[in-house]
């Protein structure tokens, strides 16, 4: 664990399907199938693909109306395309919403890379990355269950990748922990399960004013608790409804109360 959090970076160097599918890549257990199938994967890159990896794109989240031809016309304006690729369905020939295209000069592939990304093409936003599969060491497809990104409603994100970076990891050696968050020597346990409380599922601290009124909310619930707790007792101790509004009662009841004490006393 110690040695995954130092060479903690927010873009995966080399991919390992197990980090990809943990927020904040030191998960050591798959939490779905589609990682298991990844690692078991024995995947290697198509030989028949051509062109230079340095100098392709990724282009995903394509409209289904794209073409090559539209492709190629919005990202010509950026500089000379050498080859475009539309990814489609072998069966039915219909688009997969992704593709590849190749630049003649690495250094207009870089400005697409960079600025580029979530340009409109067709109507529609698009996500720009480098071609991963022969470029990041141990690369798996989506197919396999690897690959980067994905959607919530699928329920296989996967972090690592421009698009969905790893998090900052919580768990950090406790000089580094004490320094980022304030935790003290002394109470920092306490301190450090108070921070972790604040953290909702999807990693992101509670606004203050939520944790103030449920606290408030909790306190009140509690107090209610208490006042019906005693009031049962009061009943119990005084039979008849509302006796304790009358001060002659009251004085009665301490009287036998006190004469009781005594002789249990004797």
């Amino acid at each position: 664990m110690k040695e995954d959090i130092e060479s903690w970076s927010p873009i995966a160097r080399t991919y390992n399907p197990l980090r990809a599918g943990s927020i904040d890549g030191t998960d050591d257990k798959p939490h779905d199938q589609g990682i298991a199938r990844a690692i078991q994967a024995r995947y290697k890159p198509n030989k028949g693909v051509q062109g230079d990896p340095s100098r392709t794109l990724f282009i995903g989240r394509l409209s289904p109306q794209t073409t090559e031809d539209s492709l190629r016309a919005s990202l010509s304006v950026w500089g000379l395309i050498r080859s475009t690729r539309l990814v489609r369905d072998v069966v039915t020939g219909t688009s997969k919403c992704y593709a590849f295209v190749e630049f003649y000069d690495r250094e207009i592939a870089e400005r697409v890379c960079h600025h580029g990304n979530h340009m409109i093409i067709d109507g529609v936003m698009v996500f720009i990355d480098w071609e991963l599969g022969r470029t990041l060491t141990g690369w798996v497809p989506r197919r396999l269950g690897g690959g980067l990104g994905g959607k919530k409603e699928s329920g296989q994100l996967r972090f690592g990748g421009r698009d969905r970076p790893f998090r900052e990891p919580i768990l950090m050696p406790a000089r580094e922990r004490e320094g980022r968050f304030g935790f003290k020597r002394f109470g920092g346990e306490r301190r450090r399960r108070n921070f972790m409380r604040a953290f909702e599922s999807d990693g992101k601290i509670r606004d203050k004013g939520r944790v103030s009124s449920e606290r408030g909310r909790r306190t009140e619930e509690g107090e209610q608790a208490n006042k019906a707790r005693s009031r049962d007792v009061l009943e119990k101790e005084w039979p008849h409804q509302n006796r304790h509004n009358n001060t002659e009662d009251v004085r009665e009841w301490k009287r036998n109360k006190d004469r009781d004490r005594e002789r249990a006393r004797d």
